[in-house]
């Protein structure tokens, strides 16, 4: 895993939080290495994508793990069916006013308990990209305040457990945020 030491272990602590063998889903799974490296602390976790090439990457370099083409902002899992949702770095592309929605969306298939993890990257901007991997492609990069991010969860009926911003890392440009919530139980 690529991540710097402080994500690892915030991935770490979300997944013992979780606990092992409960029903996760990481939304906007990209390659499934996020998926993957949870898998390994005892999870029973897939992944969605809205990207087919992104879903046929990651069925090959993890074979043993679930992956299905779908959006984050109409999640097909029934109610109250999982124990935890990951969204690692997916929000950052979507438009922020987007967000209550699909925090809402978040919270319906969540178990009352179930925890949640939000990466994203930490401010108020938006930032158009034109290549990405050597290949011209537009898409937008939302930069989304913690702050922001927290009162739209707790609206949605989370209570947020912790909310971290760390200093770029090697390579990256701006603070980087990290969520945690939970749904409440009944």
């Amino acid at each position: 895993m690529v991540e710097p030491p402080l994500d690892r272990a915030l991935l770490a602590a979300y997944a013992e939080m979780v606990g092992p063998g409960r029903a996760v889903l990481e939304v906007g799974c990209g390659t499934g290495r996020v998926t993957a490296h949870l898998h390994r602390f005892g999870l029973d976790i897939g992944g969605v994508d809205l990207s087919p090439g992104m879903v046929a990457v990651a069925r090959r370099t993890y074979p043993d793990l679930r992956f299905e083409v779908g959006s984050l902002t109409e999640l097909s899992a029934p109610d109250r069916s999982l124990a935890g949702l990951v969204s690692w770095y997916s929000l950052i592309h979507l438009p922020p006013e987007l967000l209550p929605e699909v925090f809402v969306g978040f919270h319906r298939v969540l178990v009352p308990g179930g925890h949640l993890l939000l990466a994203v990257k930490a401010g108020d901007r938006l930032d158009r990209r034109e290549q990405a991997y050597g290949q011209p492609v537009g898409y937008d990069v939302y930069w989304l305040s913690p702050q922001r991010l927290a009162g739209q969860l707790a609206t949605a009926g989370f209570a947020v457990t912790a909310t971290t911003v760390r200093a770029p890392a090697a390579g990256e440009r701006q603070p980087q945020a990290f969520l945690l919530a939970q749904r409440p139980a009944d």
